[in-house]
């Protein structure tokens, strides 16, 4: 890899690195932390030519937000930070529910700032939508802290069409986040057409379906006991042996083209638009140098139709989230 190719953020003036970053995992969900290792990641990420790093206020309770902060402290010119807000967890962690109420917005962007060390944050996103909320009331809030100087561009994560499109109707969105890969495809029937239309940058997250995509988790058993993945669905019994099956025919597609299932995973992803942005998520320099070799991986009509027919649309056995978190999303 030469030189990290630049998509556009929505409307905006501003490009973004092709791949960005997801630093969920240096918190937590993914086993242990280790925080110099993140921090080497991060640095790593820049000097390779990462700009778009991703995060949220909940992540590991403060603790990735802080972490972000410290990291990018000397480096803030090269990178667009995204941070999100309205995920509520207990003191345990324990995922209690939703606010977007426009005061609470407002205190949120105030702590994300303070954990952070930052004047503005470059990208902010709605994490979930909180159906006791009008969206056009979250979105004013939104659109105040960017009059206000605290934030530059607004985002929405896992949010219907229709949601989406009354958000813009009030402020400008910069991304709409959502899950999306070779094994979640339900983005293309609806989302990512209106993100088209709309000139919203389409940023998928767990683009490598939390690791399984990468061809290195053949046994759940090898997952450390807190591991998030031994409650997801996909993970499960009655559902990894299945799965198991399709990660094995990637990697001989892999093979074929002489890179590894992430790279190919992620090279598929780029190849959908030049409006969409994925961000795997790692906390080791190895697999942020694998990753980013993706850019590098050429995909002709011939290697597209094959992944197409491998995983078409609900190709996964299992559903993407367990039943409470999928009534999270897409609203």
């Amino acid at each position: 890899m030469e030189t990290m190719p630049r998509r556009r953020l929505g409307s905006t003036p501003e490009f973004v690195s092709a791949i960005g970053l997801g630093c969920l995992g240096m918190s937590e969900f993914y086993g242990a932390r280790n925080d110099e290792e993140s921090v080497s990641t991060i640095h790593r990420a820049l000097d390779l030519g990462i700009s778009f790093l991703d995060t949220a206020d909940v992540y590991g309770m403060g603790h990735n937000e802080e972490l972000l902060g410290k990291a990018i402290r000397t480096r803030r010119d090269e990178v667009l930070l995204a941070t999100k807000f309205g995920t509520l967890r207990s003191q345990d962690g324990t995922f209690i529910g939703v606010n977007s109420r426009p005061e609470y917005v407002l205190q949120s962007c105030d702590g994300s700032l303070r954990r952070l060390g930052l004047a503005v944050i470059d990208l902010y996103y709605q994490h979930r939508v909180d159906p006791g909320v009008p969206i056009e009331e979250t979105v004013g809030a939104m659109a105040r802290l960017v009059e206000q100087g605290k934030v530059r561009y607004l985002g929405l994560s896992e949010t219907a069409p229709q949601t989406l499109r009354r958000a813009c109707s009030v402020h400008p969105i910069a991304a709409l986040q959502t899950e999306y890969s070779l094994w979640t495809r339900d983005p293309e029937t609806e989302i990512l057409p209106l993100c088209q239309e709309l000139g919203v940058t389409f940023v998928a997250y767990s683009p490598l379906g939390r690791g399984f995509l990468t061809a290195r988790v053949n046994r759940v058993d090898d997952l450390s006991a807190d591991d998030y993945r031994r409650r997801s669905p996909r993970f499960q019994p009655s559902n990894f042996p299945q799965n198991l099956i399709l990660c094995e025919r990637l990697k001989q597609m892999a093979y074929d083209k002489s890179c590894t299932p992430a790279q190919l995973a992620l090279a598929w992803l780029l190849a959908q638009g030049e409006r969409i942005v994925p961000i795997p998520g790692t906390k080791s320099r190895a697999r942020l140098e694998e990753n980013l070799r993706a850019v590098d991986v050429v995909l002709g009509p011939r290697d597209l139709e094959g992944l197409n027919q491998l995983f078409p649309p609900g190709a996964a056995s299992g559903s993407r989230y367990p039943e409470a978190a999928l009534r999270r999303v897409n609203l």
